[in-house]
C-alpha cells in the first residue's frame, strides 16, 4: 500500500504559561553553607533565629554565586550544592532542555545575576527549620521573588522560589524580636491547610475544580488551569484527533512552607506536580502517529499513539478563615515519554 503523504498539524498551545505542551500528529504508512552561628536576636535572652541574618546573607550570598557559576556551565551537579527540591527538579530540566531555546534566550539565561533589596524572614529556631529571603533581581526591577532555604543533609540549600506574578504578597508578621511566625503546614486556616493547595490546584487541571478545587477562590492562576481543563476536554490534541487529560502527581519534594502574615492570615509557599497524556483516538492509530516536539524529544518522548508529559512546580497561595487564594504558580516540563 502507497504511504500517505506527510502532514504535520500542530496541537494548539496551551494558553497557561508552563503548564502544557504542544506536540504535533505525522501521519504514517498504513502498517554550602550550614548557617551555624545563629545567635540571639537582640538581649541576653531574646530568642534565637533558625539563623542569624549575618548567616542568611552569607547562605543567599553563597547560593548567588554557585548558581551563577553553575548556569554558564550548564553544570547539575554543582548546582545540587545549593539547591533541591522543587527548585532543582525544575531547574535539572531547565539544563536539558537548554540546547532547544533561542540563542538569546540562551545568553541572557547564562548572565550572572544578584539578589537585591533583600529582607530576611527568619522564624525562631525550634519552630522551623528553614528560613526565607524577599528579594529583587538584578535582572527584574519590579516584581519581588519569596525563596525559601531549608536544611538539607545539613548544607541550606534554596528549595522553593516563587516570583510575585502582579501581586505582591503580604508581608510576613514579626514579633518584638524581629522573628516570623513558622505555621505548621498541616493546620488548616479555613477550608483548606497549606499542605491541600498543591492538589486543589491540581483539581482545576483534572476536573475543572470539582472536587478539592471548589475550596479555591478565583484568581487568576486558578482561572487558567480551569480555562486549560475546559480546552482540553472539548478541543482534545491535534485537531481533535487525540485526547488530552490531566492528572495530578506527588511532587519531587512534598514539603510546605507557611508563614504568619501581618493581616493575621497565612502565606504558603507548596509544591505542585501534574502529568499531561496525548493520546491518539482509536480510529487514527492505524495510520497516524503523535510526533514530540523538539522539547518534548530532548526529555525523551519518541513518536507514537501516546505522549506522557510530566510537570513540577511550585505556588504561593495566601490562606484566611474565609478564603484560600493561589497568585502565582510556576511550572517546568521536567519528563516526556
Amino acid at each position: 500500500m502507497s504511504p500517505h503523504t506527510t502532514r504535520p498539524v500542530r496541537l494548539p498551545r496551551l494558553k497557561v504559561a508552563a503548564v502544557g505542551v504542544t506536540t504535533a500528529l505525522v501521519l504514517t504508512a498504513c502498517g554550602g553553607q550550614d548557617g551555624s552561628d545563629s545567635g540571639k536576636a537582640s538581649g541576653d535572652d531574646a530568642p534565637q533565629g533558625v539563623v542569624s541574618k549575618a548567616a542568611a546573607k552569607k547562605i543567599a550570598d553563597h547560593y548567588e554565586e554557585v548558581n551563577n557559576k553553575a548556569n554558564a556551565a550548564q553544570d547539575e551537579k554543582l548546582l545540587g550544592t545549593v539547591e533541591a527540591g522543587q527548585v532543582y527538579a525544575m531547574d535539572k530540566a531547565t539544563y536539558t532542555l537548554f540546547e532547544t531555546w533561542p540563542k538569546k534566550e540562551q545568553k541572557a539565561y547564562a548572565k550572572p545575576f544578584s539578589y537585591r533589596d533583600r529582607e530576611y524572614v527568619i522564624p525562631e529556631k525550634g519552630t522551623a527549620t528553614w528560613f526565607a529571603v524577599r528579594a529583587k533581581s538584578s535582572e527584574n526591577s519590579e516584581n519581588s521573588v519569596l525563596l525559601v532555604f531549608d536544611k538539607v543533609g545539613g548544607t541550606y540549600k534554596m528549595v522553593l522560589s516563587l516570583w510575585a506574578d502582579g501581586e505582591e504578597p503580604p508581608k510576613p508578621a514579626l514579633d518584638r524580636h524581629g522573628l516570623a511566625e513558622a505555621v505548621d503546614p498541616g493546620t488548616k486556616v479555613g477550608k483548606l491547610a497549606p499542605s491541600d493547595i498543591g492538589a486543589a490546584y491540581a483539581d482545576f487541571l483534572e476536573t475543572g475544580g470539582k472536587k478539592k478545587g471548589k475550596a479555591l477562590a478565583s484568581t487568576e492562576p486558578v482561572e487558567n488551569a480551569g480555562k486549560t481543563y475546559q480546552r482540553s476536554s472539548t478541543e482534545g490534541a491535534a485537531g481533535g484527533k487525540a485526547t488530552e487529560r490531566f492528572f495530578a502527581k506527588p511532587p519531587a519534594d512534598l514539603s510546605v512552607y507557611a508563614l504568619r502574615t501581618a493581616d493575621g492570615g497565612v502565606l504558603a509557599l507548596f509544591p505542585a506536580a501534574h502529568k499531561q497524556e496525548s493520546l491518539l483516538k482509536e480510529s487514527y492509530r492505524s495510520v497516524a502517529d503523535l510526533v514530540p516536539n523538539d522539547e518534548q524529544s530532548a526529555l525523551g518522548a519518541t513518536r507514537g499513539a501516546l505522549i506522557t508529559d510530566v510537570f513540577e512546580g511550585q505556588g504561593l497561595a495566601e490562606l484566611t478563615p474565609k478564603s484560600a487564594r493561589i497568585t502565582a504558580v510556576d511550572f517546568q516540563h521536567v519528563d516526556a515519554r
